[in-house]
């Protein structure tokens, strides 16, 4: 939004205040079965995946997922058309997605909130996708983070895995705000920075 790209046709007069503490990444992962190598071959081979994807379409992982396929040239509906479904859930370690998971009724997960599923779905035999440089790059364009998740992070990630950071929640205001409330903001989030916790 700052800088007028992505879903922003031009900047807007924002300012970060404070950024609240959390480590998470966006991922894909996809199970070996369905033979695909790349988000490319999935539109290639039009393949009719049975992916598990946040319910709501104005959630920050579903925009996302929607600049990702349209750098590779296809939609959520495209994925629908060609065969496949979609599991929408509500939370990222939702039951239904740990359970379709463990029993093969899903192909894919592309989500954050990993903390809560990634090990269950390698426990399951899925495997993260990695993201071609060049698509990387326009996301990178586009504001997100190139990130790497180190090896044994997680029970069953034998190797480290580059893939998009979601972590943080940032505090933003107008560029209006006054500075000395900023300033106030600012000393109140340190004067309590021992409560505040990180996740």
């Amino acid at each position: 939004a700052y800088r007028g790209c992505g879903m922003f046709s031009h900047p807007l007069p924002l300012r970060a205040i404070a950024n609240y503490p959390s480590w998470d990444r966006f991922v894909l992962a996809l199970h070996p079965r369905t033979g695909l190598a790349s988000l490319a071959e999935l539109k290639a081979r039009r393949y009719p995946l049975r992916l598990s994807t946040r319910k709501d379409a104005a959630h920050a992982t579903r925009i996302l997922t929607d600049q990702l396929f349209a750098l590779y040239g296809f939609t959520l509906a495209d994925i629908e058309s060609w065969g496949g479904g979609l599991q929408l859930v509500t939370r990222p370690g939702e039951k239904s997605r740990i359970d379709a998971m463990g029993d093969g009724s899903i192909d894919a997960v592309f989500d954050e909130g990993i903390g809560t599923w990634i090990e269950p779905a390698l426990a399951a035999g899925f495997q993260l996708l990695a993201i071609e440089s060049p698509i990387m790059a326009q996301l990178q364009n586009l504001g997100w983070r190139r990130v790497v998740i180190p090896a044994g992070r997680y029970a069953g990630l034998a190797a480290e895995h580059v893939c998009l950071d979601f972590g943080g929640w940032p505090l933003y205001t107008r560029a209006s705000l006054p500075e000395v409330q900023a300033y106030l903001i600012c000393s109140a989030l340190q004067e309590r920075a021992e409560l505040i916790p990180w996740d």
